[in-house]
């Protein structure tokens, strides 16, 4: 054998135990966190009793006039609803194309979010033939149905929100500016439908 070959052999053989050894185990002790804190923090279960608060209540109701930073105080933007709380909002409001960053945008915006949202359902058309309906799901109502025509944005807003009968309520999954943009493209789908009526 030559040297090249006695070394090769000889790293091999004191590399196999190396290669062998590293199976892995199973450890009974527990994982080493640097931060433990953030694993182990003190808090109150939802409902339990706090000895810090005189109503012994773990669970703070907010500051009465104070709201979330991310909530839109404004019931016609945030709700669909007038200021007074009496009746739905007849258009979209001016606000909801300010977010939006205008019309075209607004527009925009309304067919992309319709179209991940609202197709499967009601489909591209709104009619209530989508992809869900072919699979044995209840036919929603034709957004062309005079009824949804004349309805207040406002309520169509709050319909979206929070769903009605099948549909699901989108308030926590779709952004208040982008439930106004859905508004918009709706009203305008109805509006290019109603022409090819004619």
């Amino acid at each position: 054998m030559n040297r090249i070959t006695q070394l090769i052999l000889i790293g091999s053989l004191l590399g196999l135990p190396l290669v062998v050894g590293c199976r892995g185990y199973t450890q009974e002790d527990p994982p080493v966190l640097p931060l433990r804190n953030m694993h182990q923090q003190q808090r109150y279960d939802p409902q339990e009793e706090a000895a810090f608060f005189r109503d012994g209540a773990s669970m703070r109701r907010p500051v009465t006039g104070t709201f979330a930073q991310e909530m839109i105080p404004e019931l016609t933007l945030s709700e669909g609803r007038t200021n007074d709380d009496a009746a739905y909002i007849k258009t979209v409001p001016d606000e909801a194309y300010e977010l939006l960053g205008g019309n075209e945008q607004a527009m925009e915006r309304g067919k992309e979010r319709y179209n991940i949202y609202c197709r499967p359902c009601h489909d591209g058309l709104g009619n209530g033939n989508g992809t869900v309906v072919e699979r044995g799901m209840a036919q929603p109502p034709s957004l062309h149905e005079p009824r949804l025509r004349t309805m207040p944005d406002g309520q169509l807003f709050a319909t979206i929100s929070n769903g009605i009968r099948n549909m699901p309520p989108y308030e926590h999954s779709i952004p208040v500016a982008d439930r106004w943009a859905i508004v918009s493209y709706v009203r305008a789908l109805q509006l290019s439908q109603a022409n090819a009526e004619e």
